[in-house]
């Protein structure tokens, strides 16, 4: 009796230790039993139609609405363009009024470099948002909130730093693309300068929204071609900033400290970058925030 009891206990512990222990392996465990509210915003979702794209028109909306709210600071705006300048050619990078009258002299470049200022940079954030919602689903989230909070920060230096773009400057040769061959690709020029704020030049979200199209390509897609493309379309991004005299060097700079600022957050807040997290999506449930509102709103 003695004898088949130990062997009983010793059966029952050989059973039952590997499934605490599995139990104790699985990372996610206690998340999915119902972990904190923290780390369940957190985790990765699959994201829903609806909320992205009312999202992004409001987040959109509200970015233009205060960018353009920024009051129009003329005199330190052309002051600080001065300066800037001025470091520039300390720093023997001042060529862009150079780049400016070389490429306006070519017509058709600089009327396509016009255009490409204009639609582009909507274009293709719009196309890189949609390619990773639909085939990386589980990196979405982190990729946008990148997006997110490079554009949020950007909004300080509108803010605190007023800019006059090269155009504006007085006692300058620089050469306003737009109005000099009749195209609408700044609205900062012409019949609409006015719907947008003309000093909003540091830093520059061409090239922090470019750079992210960029890296997000190279970082996620798998052909050569798609990721070879992705690094040069924040290259002539920056060609085209410098050419149509909307930007200097320097604004270029602070677009990236920007996005740095961006991929800091979004690493701090999901735990990785956006390309190493899971391609689909670990939890497909409701969405805490959505889930709280619609029990608040059943009770």
């Amino acid at each position: 009796m003695g004898e088949a009891s130990v062997k009983t206990l010793e059966t029952r512990t050989d059973v039952s230790s590997p499934l605490v222990a599995d139990s104790e392996a699985r990372p996610g465990a206690a998340d999915a039993q119902g972990g904190s509210l923290l780390s369940r915003l957190r985790s990765p979702r699959r994201p829903r139609i609806w909320f992205e794209v009312l999202l992004i028109a409001v987040s959109y909306w509200t970015y233009s609405l205060i960018r353009n709210a920024v009051p129009e600071q003329k005199a330190p705006a052309l002051a600080n363009a001065d300066w800037l300048w001025k470091v520039e050619r300390t720093l023997g990078i001042a060529v862009e009024e150079k780049v400016n009258h070389a490429v306006n002299s070519v017509t058709w470049l600089i009327v396509g470099m016009n255009y490409y200022y204009a639609t582009l940079h909507f274009i293709v954030t719009i196309g890189v948002l949609v390619w990773i919602y639909r085939f990386h689903p589980g990196r979405y989230a982190a990729t946008r909130l990148i997006l997110f909070a490079t554009t949020g920060v950007a909004l300080l230096g509108y803010y605190f730093y007023p800019l006059a773009p090269p155009r504006l400057m007085n006692g300058q040769n620089f050469i306003d693309t737009v109005l000099v061959h009749h195209t609408w690709g700044s609205m900062a020029s012409g019949n609409l300068k006015h719907m947008s704020n003309q000093y909003a030049a540091m830093p520059s979200m061409h090239i922090g929204w470019s750079l992210w199209c960029g890296l997000t390509i190279f970082a996620v897609a798998s052909a050569p071609w798609a990721r070879i493309l992705g690094l040069l379309y924040p290259v002539a991004t920056l060609i085209v900033i410098v050419s149509t005299a909307n930007h200097f060097w320097l604004d270029a700079v602070g677009g990236m400290l920007c996005l740095a600022f961006g991929y800091a957050v979004s690493r701090a807040w999901y735990g990785s970058l956006p390309h190493r997290l899971p391609r689909e999506p670990e939890h497909a449930g409701r969405h805490p925030v959505a889930a709280a509102l619609l029990n608040r709103f059943q009770r």
